[in-house]
């Protein structure tokens, strides 16, 4: 019998994670079954599973420190007791997380007896006094905003009930709110952590992440018809290379560039040495492998792509040992030759899964992120004529910490959408004034709409000369293959010039007056950042002394 396409909500989705681990006595087979499913994995990663799993069922560690010295279970004390106040939701998402980090397929071995299907009207069962998700016959709907107050008596709009959306682009006349639009076709199966450019009024998707498995199948929406449709690509040429163009992949980055479509990093089952680029050619549908020259970076998901004039700008991400990164490589695309740069100043901590931007083809812009246990909600700029860092001031309402939330460039605007923070999709679409460096927020959406998920995509289209965001796919509990668009208003050009008198504010005049170390209080974070390293450090430490 076939899975649920949608697979399953949490917690439900952790104790199926916890039954193929091997924790909890939830598997029928015998204990030594147990002991063997655990040691598949390194010593570190069977540790720190255990720790979260002891987190996630049991709650903080209150149990005193082993007296007799035994470095098993020195270590498995270490890795539940470092994990501190962690809440136990988020410790049940890490689990998850990390198991399909290690074994991408796990979900499709899991035996059908560990799995107790989901009711959707429980898991988004609406609070009293709110208004209900109606099915729609076609499965498209937009939300009507309500107007609420915030805390700080700012008002936004709020999006909680449906309504039926007939025809293309040009039948949106709302702004500022999320609409989902009627689609033809046979829609991608759902996922996130995908690719996704726009080429030719068409939203090419690519690869992502479905239920652990990695994808590796096109998918086009035509934004003039709105209608999906499937591209059967081939290679260039038979060779040995040519297997490798096929590779399902999720966390990679997909450009624009010169009327072919650039794929570039991303997680692999079995991961490559060094970053590859491929190219795709929707004339032809042929993808090639890209000849690079120079030190690539090395293999990596969950990293940022920003093109900058005639260069890729690359920063960050997760190696294949889960290692995060903060490096920044750049490749020449006329060349085709990479660089490694070491820009002064303090970059931002290692991170995977956050938003880069570019600014006057001059400012490298970072925001958000995350690392094992930490989401971030700095924003980092690098000027990339000095190559050198700084941290400036954010003006307007912070965001709150986030990771796999996707970003777009409107001009001088930074649209944010969409990302999480281990416990909650984020129902806040942002916008960033990048003259200004200030904060505000365009739309509010309820939790359950597929737009407050992680590892969405989001490209930038146009109808009639207004520019139009589209948004694709994410996880926030389950998996998405819903389509969503937002006409902006643009009011913050609006913010942008009433702000520009003060040069305090402008991006350009902090940069040229502060240097890398100015001293500017660091954003809010989740978690104690470097968490989950300085555990790993203890309990490499323990089982180094066994040894």
């Amino acid at each position: 019998m076939a899975r649920p396409s949608s697979g399953l909500a949490r917690p439900e989705r952790f104790y199926a994670a916890a039954a193929y681990a091997g924790f909890g006595g939830l598997l029928s087979s015998s204990s030594s079954s147990s002991v063997a499913l655990v040691s598949r994995f390194q010593d570190d990663v069977a540790l720190l599973l255990y720790g979260l799993y002891q987190q996630a069922m049991v709650g903080p560690c209150n149990v005193p420190k082993p007296r007799v010295w035994n470095p098993v279970e020195h270590s498995k004390w270490t890795s539940w007791n470092e994990l501190g106040n962690m809440a136990s939701t988020e410790a049940m998402r890490l689990f998850v997380k990390i198991l399909e980090e290690e074994d991408p397929s796990w979900y499709s071995r899991v035996p059908d007896s560990m799995i107790e299907p989901v009711v959707d009207a429980e898991i988004h069962k609406p609070q009293s006094g709110a208004t209900s998700f109606s099915v729609v016959p076609n499965g498209n709907s937009f939300l009507e905003p309500k107007t609420v107050t915030l805390e700080n008596g700012n008002m936004v709009e709020t999006q909680d009930k449906n309504i039926i959306i007939e025809g293309g682009l040009g039948s949106v006349d709302v702004y500022d709110q999320w609409v989902a639009p009627t689609i033809s076709g046979s829609r991608p199966r759902p996922r996130y952590e995908h690719g996704a450019a726009l080429l030719d009024d068409k939203m090419y998707i690519f690869g992502g992440n479905h239920n652990g498995r990695y994808l590796r199948d096109i998918q086009v929406l035509d934004l003039k018809s709105l209608a999906w449709s499937k591209v059967e690509a081939n290679a260039v040429a038979e060779s040995p290379e040519a297997a490798a163009l096929f590779v399902p992949c999720a966390g990679h980055s997909l450009i624009s560039w010169e009327n072919k479509i650039l794929s570039i990093a991303g997680y692999t089952k079995d991961p490559f040495e060094m970053v590859t680029v491929r190219a795709f050619d929707p004339q032809t549908c042929m993808w090639s492998n890209l000849k690079t020259y120079g030190k690539p970076p090395i293999s990596r998901g969950g990293q940022s792509v920003t093109l900058v004039g005639k260069t890729l700008v690359m920063f960050g991400g997760r190696d294949a040992k889960r290692n995060l990164l903060n490096d920044l490589h750049i490749l020449d695309l006329e060349t085709m030759t990479w660089d490694e740069f070491d820009a002064i100043g303090m970059p931002p901590s290692p991170r995977s899964d956050h938003v880069a931007a570019c600014y006057a083809d001059q400012y490298l812009l970072i925001f958000g992120g995350g690392s094992h246990t930490t989401c971030f909600n700095d924003l980092h700029v690098l000027d990339l004529k000095h190559m050198e860092w700084s941290k400036p001031k954010q003006q307007g309402m912070i965001p709150a910490p986030r990771a796999g939330h996707a970003g777009i460039a409107v001009g001088e605007n930074w649209f944010i959408v969409g990302g999480g923070d281990n416990k909650n999709g984020v129902s806040e679409t942002l916008v960033l004034n990048m003259p200004t460096l200030s904060w505000s927020v365009v739309s509010t959406i309820q939790d359950h709409v597929p737009v407050a998920s992680e590892g969405l995509s989001l490209v930038l289209s146009s109808y009639n000369g207004e520019d139009v965001l589209v948004s694709c796919g994410g996880y926030n509990g389950r998996y998405s293959n819903e389509v969503y668009v937002l006409k902006p208003s643009h009011k913050s050009n609006l913010q942008s010039k009433m702000m520009e008198g003060s040069a305090s504010d402008n991006i350009i005049a902090f940069l040229s007056t502060t240097n890398a170390s100015g001293c500017v209080e660091p954003e809010s974070e989740a978690a104690p950042e470097g968490k989950i390293r300085e555990i790993m450090m203890n309990v490499l430490f323990c089982l180094e002394y066994e040894k």
